[in-house]
């Protein structure tokens, strides 16, 4: 499969939109007994809407807890934390799932799709919680299904996908609701150097056709060409 890179209409940002992310000093500190532990120390990021950053850095770094933090996840010790304008630094817990399910979608590593769920009820799934319900989310989710050169296993098991399959299903999901931001955490660590670069590909395609900002956290330099910037990060610091 061979998705071409270049924008496609689409949800394209506006002239003076909000930045996609906008951390100011954020801190992450964990107590374990008389020690603490800083996972990041004092991150400052900014992205513009439909931009690309490649997180790279080695296990520990804090990639993870950046990720969790932007992602309305983990809260952060210190800081600010804005994401399409919206300050969610002091949101409660019932405020940021509200976040989560509107603003951001997830890609993991392992993919986590429901292995009794079909490709498209994987989609569906995400919905349940969302603004779309009946028709339109169907509508959506076979819409994201054809985008992704997927509607001919839209009833297939996830075990009965590959694992490019299953990650473009695992990137529609994330797309379901329009989100401001997605985080891919290693979108290509279980594929080859063939199917990597299609699923990065693909990842930027979908990214800038529709004006969403994206965090890919990799180890894999190889792929990392795909991002407009890179950022490293090294013991919760970020070098960018």
């Amino acid at each position: 499969m061979s998705i071409d890179t270049d924008p496609s209409p689409g949800r394209r940002p506006s002239a003076g939109a909000p930045l996609a992310l906008d951390l100011q000093s954020v801190r992450k500190v964990y107590s374990t007994g008389d020690d603490e532990v800083v996972a990041l120390a004092d991150a400052t990021l900014q992205m513009q809407p439909d931009e690309i950053v490649a997180l790279v850095g080695p296990s520990g770094s804090g990639k993870t807890t950046l990720c969790s933090i932007a992602g309305g996840i983990l809260g952060a010790t210190a800081g600010k934390v804005i994401v399409g304008g919206q300050d969610i630094t002091g949101f409660n817990e019932k405020k940021l799932s509200a976040f989560r399910r509107e603003s951001v979608g997830f890609v993991f590593q392992a993919v986590n799709l429901v292995p009794f769920l079909t490709a498209r009820e994987n989609l569906l799934v995400v919905d349940e919680l969302g603004a779309r319900t009946g028709g339109p989310a169907r509508d959506r989710a076979d819409q994201l299904l054809e985008e992704l050169g997927l509607t001919d296993r839209r009833n297939n098991l996830p075990s009965q996908l590959s694992g490019g399959q299953r990650q473009r299903v695992a990137i529609g999901r994330s797309l379901m609701n329009d989100p401001t931001l997605v985080l891919f955490d290693e979108p290509t660590s279980a594929l080859d150097t063939k199917l990597g670069e299609q699923v990065m590909e693909l990842i930027r395609h979908e990214m800038k056709s529709r004006g969403i900002a994206a965090i890919i956290v990799t180890h894999d330099e190889r792929m990392t060409h795909y991002a407009d910037r890179i950022v490293h990060i090294t013991d919760g610091g970020l070098e960018t």
